[in-house]
């Protein structure tokens, strides 16, 4: 994708896996309350190869949709590394992470945040556009992006239009129209039905498949969590592998 943002290449830190799509490294993220301070992620280690599809689960409360939030630059950590496609994000301006986020990573929540003034086509153009490509193109494979999660015969139509499965296939479509080396979920099927949860796991496994393209899920969803390849635990601030039966998740 074109840009106007040049970003040299730079050799990822030796704790980074060369083959790492995304990583962080001792990352920590605390809140000031007060004379209190709140510490949500207490040093956090991740590596995401490339294809892969990892859940993430914990409690409500955990830090989840936070460690979500910094993996995808869109919060600053306390302390600590996030890599995305071999780049250190805080060796980046802020256009240069702009540039990155559009480029390498792709975004879905429990609610689908599409734009309802736009058809579905508009929507999922809309990263392509911002990327600097023309109209033409965009809408070109946009077009080819809904087609491939089953829109094809509802390009034009609005939000409002589509049922609640068709909108969240909007928004997973937006967010792999760019061909990201990662997307980010947050809940992506906490907030449909079980049959439509059901179409929307094949969904993403079939994408996974075809393009290669990672996947980071943080859910409570337990179907969802067994079908990926790794399921990590937030539990006090860190990621743990392994977790006794019954843990609340």
């Amino acid at each position: 994708m074109n840009s106007q943002v040049e970003i040299t290449t730079e050799q990822a830190s030796p704790a980074v896996a060369p083959d790492a799509v995304l990583a962080c490294r001792q990352l920590r993220k605390h809140y000031q309350q007060g004379n209190n301070q709140l510490e949500v992620l207490r040093g956090v280690e991740l590596s995401v190869a490339k294809g892969e599809k990892l859940a993430i689960v914990g409690a409500s409360g955990s830090g989840k949709s936070t460690l979500l939030n910094l993996l995808g630059g869109l919060d600053t950590p306390s302390s600590g590394e996030v890599w995305v496609a071999g780049r250190d994000l805080a060796q980046l301006n802020a256009n240069e992470r702009g540039w990155l986020r559009n480029s390498s990573l792709g975004f879905v929540y429990q609610f689908h945040h599409l734009l309802g003034e736009f058809s579905a086509l508009e929507n999922v153009a809309m990263p392509l556009l911002i990327g600097k490509q023309s109209v033409a193109a965009a809408r070109s494979e946009a077009e080819a992006m809904l087609q491939a999660v089953g829109l094809g015969e509802r390009l034009t139509h609005k939000p409002s239009q589509l049922s609640g499965g068709e909108r969240q296939r909007v928004a997973i479509a937006r967010a792999l129209v760019t061909r990201p080396a990662c997307v980010l979920m947050d809940e992506p099927t906490g907030n449909l039905d079980r049959a439509t949860a059901k179409e929307i796991h094949q969904l993403m496994d079939k994408l996974n498949r075809e393009l290669q393209i990672s996947f980071v899920i943080v859910t409570h969803d337990p179907d969802l969590a067994a079908s990926l390849d790794r399921t990590l635990h937030l539990i006090d601030g860190r990621l743990e592998r392994n977790w006794h039966e019954g843990d609340r998740v």
